[in-house]
């Protein structure tokens, strides 16, 4: 009986320290934002709201200044978008090798080097990527600069692409031997049980991989402001330089006069980048519930 009611009280501590901790988070994050939005709402006393976001010029020391990030955001949209059409394929192809093809001898190593990969400082991939990928990709284009979208993109699929590996592996294996036994005792092959069973069973878990993976991209800053060019311009094609909005905040700041217009305009973009992640995961969140109900 007494060994029943201790273990009662330790759950009951245990669900409230969890609750505690979920508790915090939420706070953290809305006093992230506050804190953006107190000093990014300033920079809209020398800007209107459509003229920051749907402005094409970011002279932020121009006279007089003009803050239109319209460019920084296509620029980071492009750029992660490319890295996406790069590691989303080979990513889940790569979890579906080591998870379902590979040898039990040497899945563990495959699965330890991957997450290796994600241990590689973001600015050693900027510089291995401003170095080689760069004047690779300007011989092989005939361009005028290396630096542009899709040495980005390929960077940042590099970086992306342990991720998406990882968590999708462990979605992979999460899925129950019994659904594999049962598909190849209806006479499926080794391979359709793979794509027509065991990747949809593992639908969620992929997509949340995707989505830290998306993160991951957007989030990136050091890297993707070595090897884009960060020419602040409306991009037309991913073989021309563009800027990010990280890129923009992580180059500048440090440069800017405290309270200044510059200075709140690049709160401003903090702000766009935080409702910009904001809603790729609220829209990750509704697909992954959605998937589950049906």
């Amino acid at each position: 009986m007494a060994t029943k009611r201790a273990q009662s009280i330790w759950e009951f501590l245990i669900e409230r320290w969890i609750l505690l901790n979920g508790i915090a988070c939420i706070v953290l994050v809305i006093l992230i934002f506050l804190f953006l939005l107190r000093e990014g709402a300033s920079a809209f006393r020398f800007t209107s709201l459509k003229d920051f976001l749907w402005g094409q010029n970011w002279y932020p020391v121009s006279d007089p200044p003009r803050f239109g990030v319209l460019p920084l955001i296509l620029g980071s949209l492009l750029v992660t978008l490319g890295a996406l059409l790069i590691s989303i394929p080979l990513g889940i192809g790569s979890a579906i090798f080591i998870s379902e093809v590979a040898p039990s001898r040497i899945r563990d190593w495959l699965k330890s080097g991957v997450e290796l990969l994600a241990a590689i400082p973001s600015i050693v991939i900027g510089f291995i990527g401003m170095t080689v990928l760069a004047p690779w990709i300007k011989d092989l284009f005939d361009l005028p600069t290396g630096l542009t979208a899709l040495t980005g993109s390929i960077t940042l699929a590099f970086m992306a692409m342990p991720t998406i590996v990882s968590i999708t592996e462990d979605a992979l294996t999460a899925v129950p031997i019994s659904y594999r036994e049962a598909s190849l005792a209806l006479g499926a092959t080794r391979w359709q049980t793979i794509y027509r069973v065991v990747v949809p069973s593992a639908a969620s878990g992929i997509l949340a991989a995707v989505m830290l993976g998306v993160g991951r991209a957007i989030g990136e800053t050091m890297a993707v402001m070595m090897v884009t060019g960060n020419a602040a311009v409306i991009p037309q094609s991913f073989l021309q330089p563009v800027r990010t909005l990280t890129a923009t905040i992580a180059a500048e700041m440090g440069e800017t006069v405290h309270q200044s217009p510059h200075y709140f305009a690049l709160f401003a973009i903090g702000i766009v980048l935080f409702v910009i992640t904001y809603l790729i995961n609220v829209s990750a969140g509704f697909v992954i519930h959605r998937g589950k109900k049906i």
